[in-house]
């Protein structure tokens, strides 16, 4: 037997109730829940579709963690987490409309911010369509997986800080699949939208890449993004800055140079208003000023390692 400590959320009124099911060989959390709406609690809401791991609607959070529950196994979850009750809540970062069920149309509104429509080169027509070869569809074929489940929406720390100013991680593997096919005419328009959209202000906390059912890697998408800024130019920002001020340290001395990272990000006057928070760097020991910035003796190895790794992406 298991229980599922269920969230509820119904006109306003929020309460936790616990259902207890028995565990069947192959039982998914989603055919628990079935089973409790069908057997217990008719009143019991949430959202599934296909049962096939591919639609997404039946996401939730199950002990902390966004999980497709049509996939993941009961007995699995007890395995893990070394408990017999298991606590289902709706997907985090979402507006809840009844117990499971969340609100998705602001976040579908929300891609729309990053033009996601290929725009064809001119050279392609309607006659002989918009063709391309193996290897570039292979460029973003991975990112063209995503089901919209909401899992990395609900783990991103960035979006549970404020949402304002930052897009959703599957946004951003949107952006990265148009940016980066061979047939888009203009990658610098998407460019430019998801900087407006806040590209640089990702924590890199990897857990939208770590919740992803289908291995798509959204903090990578976002990394990507961040490249291709720099090859099309559109650099001129604090966040291009910061990523380059510590690639040239890391080039340059195989260490940071803490005194001089927030200069060259922002510049001397906007650093200058951080001045308090030097002065405690100081205090503690971060950094010196007046010593000269320490070579790392593993300098050349670094810098190799850093050559490789970028003609590696390539």
């Amino acid at each position: 037997m298991a229980t599922l400590r269920i969230h509820r959320f119904v006109e306003g009124r929020k309460w936790v109730q616990d259902y207890t099911v028995e565990v069947t060989k192959g039982m998914t959390v989603l055919e628990a829940l079935i089973s409790i709406k069908e057997h217990q609690d008719p009143t019991l809401s949430f959202t599934c579709s296909c049962r096939s791991s591919i639609c997404g609607a039946c996401a939730v959070r199950v002990n902390g963690n966004a999980e497709l529950s049509c996939e993941k196994l009961v007995a699995d979850l007890i395995a893990r987490y070394q408990t017999e009750t298991l606590t289902v809540e709706p997907l985090g970062n979402f507006r809840v409309i009844r117990d499971l069920i969340v609100d998705w149309d602001p976040k579908y509104a929300r891609i729309k911010k990053v033009k996601p429509v290929v725009h064809p080169k001119d050279e392609f027509s309607a006659e002989d369509g918009c063709r391309q070869s193996p290897a570039d569809f292979d460029k973003y074929k991975k990112y063209a997986g995503c089901i919209l489940c909401g899992s990395c929406v609900s783990e991103c720390n960035k979006n549970t800080l404020n949402q304002k100013d930052f897009l959703d991680p599957f946004a951003f593997v949107k952006a990265e699949r148009i940016t980066a096919d061979s047939r888009d005419k203009d990658p610098k328009e998407h460019l430019k939208a998801v900087l407006d959209a806040g590209l640089w202000r990702c924590f890199n906390c990897q857990e939208c890449t770590a919740k992803c059912p289908k291995h798509l890697d959204p903090a990578g998408a976002i990394e990507k993004l961040k490249a291709a800024t720099f090859k099309y130019h559109l650099d001129d920002n604090v966040g291009a800055r910061h990523a380059k001020a510590i690639y040239d340290d890391i080039q340059e001395s195989g260490t940071l140079d803490e005194s001089k990272l927030n200069i060259k990000s922002e510049g001397f006057f906007m650093a200058g208003l951080r001045a308090p928070m030097a002065l405690r760097l100081m205090h503690v020991g971060k950094m010196n000023p007046l010593e000269s910035h320490p070579v790392n003796p593993e300098v050349k190895t670094i810098a190799a390692i850093v050559k490789a790794a970028e003609k590696e992406e390539e």
